[in-house]
């Protein structure tokens, strides 16, 4: 049975995870606000999200727990929200005829170019999420793209087709919906996540931001608490956190 999101369209905004982060109150849990237009959309590591008009799907979902929400999740636990958002994404794309993998922690690749990026902002009360705002860019119809994007793709450009992207919010969001109830009612399967890896299993180059040397290494894992597991060419093992590993594409 499909999911079903109360989704609000907006034409123009700033940014739909500042309007939902600043109007938490006024919405339910799994409420989605798109915009056919970011002016100041942003991305992972502070950067800009950059789409043109109506081509594309930009929009954010809010996540509340307790209550009316998901049941509660500490703040250890938060990992769980990208490993489904991802997933449902990942689902969609699928669907869609569309192979893709995750490439850690939550950006979505097509071969080795960029479909889909994501931003998780979370809110936290005394060790436990509070609300959740997951921002996502998913790039459906635009073929041309700025030159500072140095490995984008889109939906259209893979399949040679055109979409309404209104009618492809709805599935989205289905997809989302159902992964997310799955991994935050505590049923989701880690293997969805992990088996979706980008490079899982292959030796590659990286660079180690502690002191950007770099090393070859195959992602074999995360952890639960979303530490992404390396192990390099001699054998050791390390695991990075956010923005302490990069990949060299």
């Amino acid at each position: 049975m499909a999911e079903l999101c109360d989704i609000r369209w907006l034409d123009v905004t700033e940014s739909t995870q500042d309007v939902l982060l600043g109007s938490i109150g006024a919405y339910d849990n799994m409420s989605v606000v798109a915009a056919r237009l970011q002016t100041a959309g942003r991305g992972q590591r502070g950067n800009r999200w950059l789409a043109g008009k109506g081509e594309n799907l930009t929009f954010s979902m809010l996540l509340k727990f307790g209550g009316d929400g998901f049941p509660a999740l500490k703040a250890t636990g938060q990992f769980a929200i990208t490993r489904a958002a991802t997933v449902g994404i990942a689902g969609y794309l699928e669907s869609e005829g569309i192979c893709c993998r995750i490439k850690w922690p939550n950006d979505i690749y097509a071969g080795d170019r960029k479909i889909c990026g994501m931003l998780v902002e979370n809110i936290l009360r005394d060790g436990f999420l509070h609300a959740s705002v997951v921002g996502i860019g998913l790039n459906v119809n635009q073929k041309v793209f700025p030159g500072e994007l140095v490995n984008p793709v889109s939906m259209a450009m893979l399949t040679g087709r055109g979409y309404d992207t209104e009618a492809e919010l709805g599935k989205v969001c289905s997809h989302l919906a159902t992964a997310l109830r799955r991994f935050l009612n505590g049923e989701g399967d880690y293997a969805s996540y992990e088996s979706r890896l980008y490079r899982l299993n292959e030796f590659h180059e990286y660079t180690d931001c502690s002191d950007w040397s770099v090393f070859e290494g195959r992602i074999v894992g995360t952890r639960e608490s979303g530490l992404l597991c390396v192990e390099k060419r001699n054998g050791e093992l390390k695991e990075f956190a956010f923005k302490e590993i990069s990949y060299i594409i």
